[in-house]
Formats: structure tokens, C-alpha cells, sequence
């Protein structure tokens, strides 16, 4: 039945299809997974990639962030049928986050309208607090880039973000739990997040604030005890930048 279910496809890649579709007066996003077949889950492994076989692990991954006091998307009905891992299908219907804009259109806005400096520590500070408390959680994203967070779109009028102000974070199929997120995955994700915002007019005071509420030490411990660390993120967001997002 989901199978068959029609609407505006978003994408459709690899045994995954997401669409969007209206039921009654809701509107709802599907990401159905069939089988990826045996070839595909060992090209994946040969490249030393974990294999996306089921929905399970965005399921999985949003009922964390919600664990968490996190916004992402709100989970509609999931399901999984079949053991064989090639041949395993699954869905996962969450509501449509409605009236909102991703931050990557937010980039853009400021490059042509400046925020306040009130807005722009505002909305710092609510990605750093995203990103450290989804790691302390022991979930690393794949994808963390500000295409992938999500604000009310009526900053898009008043280009300003209230403390108040929502920010959800969204796409979480690639997502990873362990108890503790390696060091390396954590690069990957920040790594990943500042190479999208390169474009953005960000101030060397502004990458020291996230510094700070990411590693939840004062400046000056944080690019001593961690220095290596901030050195590679550094690293993968130029990497990321010269190969063209090739990763």
C-alpha cells in the first residue's frame, strides 16, 4: 500500500524514494527504501561507507533528537518488512515542517540584507547547542550542512531570530548511534557544517563563539586541549570546498 502511494517526488536514488504527499488536510513526507540489491551494499562497504538498507536508522535517529529536547521532524507511521538486507524494504512518513526555510536560503538572505549581531550570536548559538548535544547523544549526522536545518520561514520577512525562534534539523537517513561518536565522525560533521557556511560573512569572533558552547570550554582551553581537532575540521571544510562537495 505505501508503494503505491503518489505525490511530488523529491528524490529517488539507490532503492530510496522520498515524496511528499496531502492526506485529508495534512501534508506528509514518505521515504520508502526497497532492497538495494547485494552490489550496491558491497560498493558501499569497498569504499569503506556504511550501507543504507532501511529507514530504521532515521527512525531511530529523530526519536533521539526528540529524546534529547531536539527539533527535527515529527514521525507519522514507520515500518519495516523482510530480514535479507538486500532485499529488506521499509517506510517512514514524517509531517511536513511547513512554513520553513532551510539556512542555507538564509546565507543568501544575509549576503543581500545583513542580520542584527543580536540575530546572528542567536542563531550561532542554537547551531552549536544543536551540534553538541547530538553528539554528547552519540549521533553523528553524514549530512550536517545548513541545508539541513530548517527556520521558521517568517525570518524570511523579518530577518530577525528571536531566542525563541525554532530551528529544525532534518535528513537524518545517514544517520549513525553509537554510545559515543568517534573523533573522526565528529570532524566529518563539523567539518562538513563549516564548509557550508564559508559563503556566509562569518568574523573570527563568530567561529570562536561556536568554539566555545560546542566544546563547552573557555577559548583559550579549547584551541589548546583541542587543537588538533579545530586543525581538522578546518582541514575537511577546505577539502570539501576544493573537491567541490565531492564527499
Amino acid at each position: 500500500m505505501v508503494k503505491q502511494i503518489e505525490g511530488e517526488i523529491f528524490r529517488q536514488k539507490e532503492g530510496r524514494r522520498t515524496l511528499r504527499f496531502v492526506l485529508g488536510e495534512k501534508s506528509y513526507f514518505l521515504k520508502y527504501h526497497q532492497g538495494i540489491g547485494w552490489a550496491e551494499i558491497v560498493k558501499n562497504l569497498l569504499q569503506f561507507r556504511l550501507p543504507i538498507i532501511s529507514a530504521k536508522n532515521e527512525w531511530l535517529a529523530i526519536q533521539l533528537l526528540e529524546k534529547n529536547q531536539l527539533d527535527s521532524m515529527q514521525i507519522a507511521a514507520y515500518g519495516e518488512r523482510g530480514w535479507n538486507p538486500a532485499k529488506k524494504t521499509s517506510f517512514l512518513v514524517t509531517d511536513e515542517l511547513v512554513d520553513t526555510m532551510s539556512l542555507e536560503h538564509l546565507a543568501k538572505q544575509w549576503r543581500q540584507t545583513p542580520p542584527t549581531f543580536q540575530s546572528k550570536r542567536r542563531l550561532i548559538t542554537k547551531i552549536a547547542n544543536i551540534s553538541r548535544k547530538m553528539h554528547e547523544s552519540g549521533l553523528n549526522h553524514r549530512d550536517f550542512y545548513l541545508c539541513h536545518f530548517l527556520l521558521d520561514k517568517s525570518f524570511a520577512t523579518t530577518n530577525t531570530i528571536e531566542d525563541e525562534t525554532r530551528l529544525f534539523l532534518i535528513d537524518l537517513h545517514r544517520a549513525q548511534i553509537r554510545k559515543k561518536v568517534p573523533q573522526r565522525w565528529l570532524v566529518k560533521d563539523i567539518g562538513s557544517l563549516y564548509f557550508s557556511a564559508l559563503d556566509v560573512d562569518l568574523t573570527q569572533r563568530d567561529c570562536f563563539r561556536f568554539i566555545t558552547l560546542y566544546s563547552g570550554l573557555s577559548l583559550r582551553e579549547a584551541l589548546s586541549k583541542q587543537q588538533s581537532f579545530w586543525d581538522n575540521v578546518g582541514k575537511r571544510a577546505v577539502k570539501l570546498r576544493d573537491n567541490g562537495k565531492a564527499e
